[in-house]
């Protein structure tokens, strides 16, 4: 029972890493972008949650990212910011 916890936040951590991996196309390899699209590693939590938060509303204007915004969930886009924000740049 005491693994339970730990289970459950392996899983978590593994769903927030797959949902991450679809940034890669267009962000880079764990959001450290070498093109022109802005990198993600080691960005402010709360600014990249509210940007994608602005993406999905429609509030920031965007060609790909409003309709990727908006499969997120609130909770999902707070997961994900937290992601990009741990890695290192």
């Amino acid at each position: 029972a005491a693994m339970a916890p730990l289970a459950h936040a392996q899983v978590e951590s593994n769903m927030v890493r797959g949902m991450a991996a679809t940034c890669a196309n267009c962000h880079g390899t764990d959001g450290r972008s070498v093109g022109t699209v802005p990198g993600l590693a080691g960005v402010d939590k709360a600014y990249l949650a509210q940007q994608m938060k602005d993406f999905k509303t429609g509030k920031r204007p965007a060609t790909i990212m409003q309709q990727l915004a908006k499969g997120y969930t609130d909770e999902q886009i707070e997961q994900l910011a937290g992601y990009f924000s741990a890695l290192r740049k």
